[in-house]
């Protein structure tokens, strides 16, 4: 049920109505995401607890992403807290005066995805000690602030065995960890012909695509994506390249782009509302580096999309090399290009992988069980 406007976190106390009914109440805390990857892990859970009865939250600390649209059309009550790209001090304190204001208390839960915003969650924790904390972590956790924010939550989610193992090692006593794998269920597309999609993003609906999905930070490795971009251009010119994601490596990797000349074959943009439509477009998904999810990877699975990753975490969770796609070594660095120019070239191989992508998607990684086994994680 959708009672206030998106800005209503930036009202006073008086111009928010405590809660008119007895249902329970979560506050998912996110930064500005699309359908893809944790994106679509929100809109799923979000879902998932409309259907069974709470009001729904949504505070949404940065700028930029679909999602918080998406859902509010669903009737998920949105609360955009920041239009800055980051999170900062102000945000913490709106996320406080959010949670006060909404009347979160004992059987109330907080959720919060990823590592920057499990601080924010963990300060509600402190002054509104009755409310259920729980982070939801699809990377491991890192630094001294994150570590001690997941000591205030009362559940860790980890999405792969290898997030499970990284909290541990950060001090999360095991008892407290769920495991819980994501869903591979790409979100619904508003009908974009291949024309369209390309009128909007420039690229020529005639060259084959692919598309990458990473935040432009270190663990993203994105130098590797951009030098496997410059190979495959040598061997093979009508390819085209997508690259979404917003970060503080922005203005470096646009700059690295331009020494290696590869301006007319890479787009590269913060956020695509469209890209459940691109993503039915593209004959290929990678990924170069450590991402939540594998960026793209795991909704190109439930299209029957076929992934070429460099080895991480995540790529080994959701990749069965040879059969679904390939894992590929960082050494040598033509392996990458390599593997992939084989599944852009060879129809049968890319249909074969696409297939057995979309049949583990439906065996290993079904929505109602993720949604069904966070909902009792933050039941308690």
């Amino acid at each position: 049920m959708r009672s206030m406007s998106d800005d209503a976190a930036n009202l006073p106390a008086a111009a928010i109505s405590p809660r008119s009914d007895s249902r329970r109440s979560i506050l998912m805390i996110a930064r500005g995401l699309d359908p893809i990857g944790t994106g679509r892990q929100i809109e799923l859970v979000a879902n998932g607890y409309q259907t069974a009865g709470w009001n729904v939250h949504l505070a949404v600390t940065t700028a930029g992403g679909a999602v918080a649209s998406r859902l509010a059309r669903a009737g998920v009550t949105v609360h955009r807290l920041s239009s800055r790209p980051t999170v900062d001090a102000a945000t913490v304190v709106k996320v406080i005066q959010l949670a006060r204001r909404l009347g979160l208390g004992r059987s109330d839960v907080v959720l919060a995805w990823g590592r920057s915003q499990t601080p924010l969650a963990a300060a509600v924790k402190v002054l509104v000690p009755t409310i259920r904390f729980i982070s939801h972590l699809a990377a491991g956790p890192r630094g001294t602030i994150t570590g001690l924010a997941l000591g205030k939550a009362d559940r860790v989610i980890a999405a792969s065995q290898a997030v499970a193992a990284a909290c541990e090692r950060a001090g999360v006593a095991s008892g407290k960890i769920d495991m819980i794998p994501p869903a591979a269920t790409a979100a619904a597309a508003a009908g974009l012909t291949r024309a369209e999609i390309a009128s909007r993003l420039g690229l020529n609906p005639g060259t084959i695509w692919t598309l990458c999905v990473a935040p432009l930070v270190p663990e993203a490795r994105l130098e590797r994506l951009l030098w496997a971009i410059d190979q495959l251009g040598v061997v093979h010119r009508r390819l085209e390249h997508v690259l979404v994601g917003a970060g503080p490596l922005r203005a470096r990797t646009l700059r690295r782009a331009r020494v290696q000349h590869l301006a007319e074959r890479l787009h590269l943009f913060p956020h695509l509302d469209c890209l459940p439509d691109l993503l039915r477009e593209v004959r290929l998904v990678w990924q170069s580096g450590e991402v939540a999810c594998g960026g793209a990877i795991l909704d190109g699975m439930a299209l029957g999309i076929p992934a070429v990753a460099v080895a991480s975490d995540s790529a080994r969770q959701l990749i069965v090399d040879g059969e679904t796609g390939r894992i590929v070594t960082a050494e040598p660095e033509s392996d990458f290009p390599r593997r992939s120019l084989g599944i852009i070239e060879d129809d049968d191989l890319a249909a074969r992988y696409g297939n057995a992508a979309r049949a583990r998607a439906v065996a290993e990684f079904p929505a109602d069980r993720m949604v069904a086994a966070v909902i009792a994680a933050c039941d308690g």
